[in-house]
């Protein structure tokens, strides 16, 4: 694991190291992983640093809500911007109690928002 002493400054990241809770909806795993949402966070995050969070709104999807995911930066390599060329790897973490699924528009959904 890179320590943010040794990340270069004003390079780009060959990777970057991002978790997410273990309770994160089977569709928000999707989401995740998704061309978009990967180019979305190499072009919105600028620098990068080892223990960022990051709240992320993946997707609605058509009768759910994923809700708002923090993810996490686990590690960097390489430098200390995030670039077109930087690989995005996840890794899972923890449980933190999202509570977003299918659930979230019917009436067994969370109530204390």
């Amino acid at each position: 694991m890179t320590t943010e002493a040794t990340v270069p400054t004003g390079e780009t990241a060959t990777r970057v190291a991002v978790s997410y809770p273990e309770d994160l909806s089977s569709w928000g795993e999707f989401q995740l992983n998704e061309r978009p949402f990967r180019a979305y966070l190499r072009k919105t995050k600028g620098e990068v640093h080892e223990g960022d969070v990051w709240e992320e709104f993946l997707d609605v999807g058509c009768c759910g809500d994923t809700l708002d995911v923090p993810l996490r930066v686990e590690s960097v390599d390489g430098g200390d911007r995030m670039g077109d060329e930087t690989e995005i790897v996840y890794e899972v973490r923890e449980a933190c109690g999202i509570r977003g699924g299918w659930l979230v528009q019917s009436a067994d959904g969370p109530t204390d928002f």
